[in-house]
C-alpha cells in the first residue's frame, strides 16, 4: 500500500487497530485526536504507543471552525478517510456522507459503527457487543475486546475493498462496519454447534480440550485423525478418551508435555495463565 494515505479521527480500539493494519501493509496515515486525548493512551499506554508506531499524531479540534477547515485540507489529499463516530456526530461536525462525497470525491471513508444503519446512532463498547452475541458467560469478564479488534481487521479490509473498487471506477465511496455484525461473526461457531457445550470444539471431542498437568494446563488440539493416532501412540492408550487423557496428562508439567507435542508433532501446548 505504499502511496496510500490514510487519515482517522477514530480512537479508542477498532479505529487504531484498523490503521496499524493499514501502516503494517505499507500506507502512510495521521491520525487527529481531540484536544484531550485518545483513551486507550490513559488505560493502556504501551498498546497506545504499539497502534500509534509508524503513525503522524496531531491533536485538533473538529468544533472548531478552523480546526474542521484544517480538516478538509487534509481530507483533500487522502486517500483513505476512517471514522469511528455516531452519524449524528459525523453530521453536526459537518461530516455526513453527502458533504464528503461532494466535497473530496476520491475519499475512500471507512465508518465505524457500533450497530448497522438505521441503527447507528445506539450506543455501545465491546462488551455490549459481545453481550448482544451471546458471547459472554457471567460474571466474568472477556479475557481480551475480541469485537474490538475484529472490527479493526474488518474497517482495514473495507478500506482496500474501496481502493480495489477506486482503481475501477475512479470514485471513492463509504463503507459501513457494523461492531455487532463483527460480534455474530464470531458467535457463529457457537451459534451453530461447533463451540457450544457438547459440540465437536466444546467438549465432545476428548483430544480437544484443555487437561490438568502436574504443574499447569495443557491445550490439546489433535483433531485430524493423524493427529489423534500419534497422540494415541505418544501416550500409549489403546483408546483416546477423556479419563485416558485425563490421567496421561497428569503425569508431567505443562512446559514437559509441550515439548513432547513437539517432538511427535502434535499440536499440544501449554497454556499461559
Amino acid at each position: 500500500m505504499d502511496g496510500v494515505r490514510v487519515l482517522s479521527i477514530a480512537t479508542n480500539v477498532p479505529g487504531p487497530v484498523a490503521v496499524a493494519r493499514l501502516v503494517a501493509l505499507g500506507a502512510s496515515a495521521t491520525k487527529l485526536e481531540p484536544p484531550g486525548g485518545d483513551y486507550l493512551a490513559f488505560a493502556a499506554r504501551d498498546w497506545y504507543d504499539a497502534l500509534s508506531a509508524g503513525l503522524t499524531v496531531t491533536s485538533l479540534d473538529l468544533k472548531d471552525t478552523a480546526g474542521l477547515a484544517s480538516l478538509f485540507t487534509m481530507l483533500s489529499e487522502a486517500d483513505v478517510f476512517i471514522t469511528s463516530h455516531r452519524p449524528s456526530a459525523l453530521a453536526r461536525l459537518g461530516l455526513a456522507n453527502e458533504v464528503l462525497r461532494s466535497r473530496c470525491p476520491q475519499l475512500c471513508v471507512v465508518r465505524i459503527l457500533g450497530h448497522a444503519e438505521p441503527h447507528g446512532d445506539v450506543p455501545g463498547h465491546d462488551l455490549t457487543y459481545q453481550a448482544e452475541a451471546g458471547l459472554l458467560a457471567p460474571p466474568a469478564l472477556p479475557p481480551t475486546l475480541f469485537v474490538d479488534v475484529a472490527t479493526g481487521d474488518a474497517a482495514a479490509t473495507a478500506a482496500c475493498a474501496l481502493l480495489v473498487q477506486r482503481a475501477r471506477s475512479g470514485q471513492g465511496g463509504v463503507m459501513d462496519v457494523s461492531m455487532t455484525a463483527q460480534a455474530h461473526a464470531l458467535a457463529a461457531p457457537r451459534a451453530h454447534g461447533l463451540t457450544s457445550s457438547g459440540g465437536a470444539l466444546g467438549g465432545g471431542l476428548p483430544q480437544y480440550g484443555l487437561y490438568r498437568a502436574s504443574e499447569g494446563w495443557v491445550a490439546v488440539a489433535a483433531i485430524e485423525p493423524a493427529f489423534v493416532q500419534r497422540l494415541a501412540a505418544g501416550l500409549r492408550l489403546e483408546e483416546v478418551t477423556l479419563d485416558a487423557l485425563e490421567r496421561a496428562f497428569a503425569a508431567r508439567t505443562a512446559r514437559e508435555w509441550e515439548a513432547w507435542g513437539r517432538e511427535i508433532d502434535v499440536p499440544v501446548v501449554a497454556v499461559v495463565l
